[in-house]
C-alpha cells in the first residue's frame, strides 16, 4: 500500500478538500475532531504530554516491525488516545486545520534540532524520527482514507 507524501504541501491539499459536516466511512470521530487528533499525536512525537509504554517491550518491537510494512492501520479500532467524548478544542475545522500545521512545522523544527532522541508513543514503544514519520504517513493516511480525501 502507498502512504501518503510526508510533505506539508501534500497534506494541506488533501485537508483542503475535508468538510466540517463530512461523515467518517468508519468510526465515530467528526471531520475537526480527527483533525484535531492528528495535532496531539504531532505533540507526542516530540514528546509533549505524559506518556507511558502501555504495552510489554516484545509486543512494541512488534508494532515497531509493523511500521516497515506496506500494511494499514486497521479500520475501526478504538484506542484509548482517541476517546470517542474528547470534547473539541477549537471553534472551527479551519482553524484546528491551522494548528495542525503549526503543530507539523514544530515536529520538524524539533527534530532538525535533535535529529537522535526518542520519543515514547504508548502502543509503538521509544521512536525516533524515521519511525515517526513511518507512524506519520500510515495514520495521516488511514484517517484521510477514513473521510475520503484519498
Amino acid at each position: 500500500m502507498a502512504f501518503i507524501a510526508l510533505d506539508l504541501e501534500t497534506i494541506l491539499s488533501k485537508l483542503d478538500k475535508l468538510e466540517s459536516d463530512r461523515k467518517p466511512d468508519w468510526g465515530s470521530m467528526s471531520a475537526q475532531r480527527m483533525v484535531e487528533h492528528l495535532s496531539e499525536m504531532m505533540l507526542m512525537a516530540i514528546g509533549i504530554g505524559d506518556f507511558k509504554i502501555a504495552l510489554t517491550e516484545e509486543k512494541a518491537t512488534s508494532m515497531q516491525r509493523f511500521l516497515d510494512t506496506d500494511k494499514p492501520m486497521a479500520k475501526g479500532i478504538e484506542v484509548p488516545l482517541a476517546p470517542k467524548e474528547t470534547p473539541l478544542k477549537h471553534d472551527e475545522l479551519a482553524t484546528a486545520i491551522d494548528d495542525f500545521v503549526d503543530k507539523w512545522l514544530a515536529f520538524e523544527e524539533y527534530y532538525e534540532e535533535n535529529p537522535t532522541v526518542t520519543n515514547i508513543h504508548p502502543y509503538y514503544g521509544n521512536l525516533d524520527v524515521s519511525q515517526w514519520k513511518k507512524l506519520h504517513a500510515k495514520h495521516l493516511t488511514h484517517h484521510f482514507e477514513q473521510f475520503g480525501l484519498i
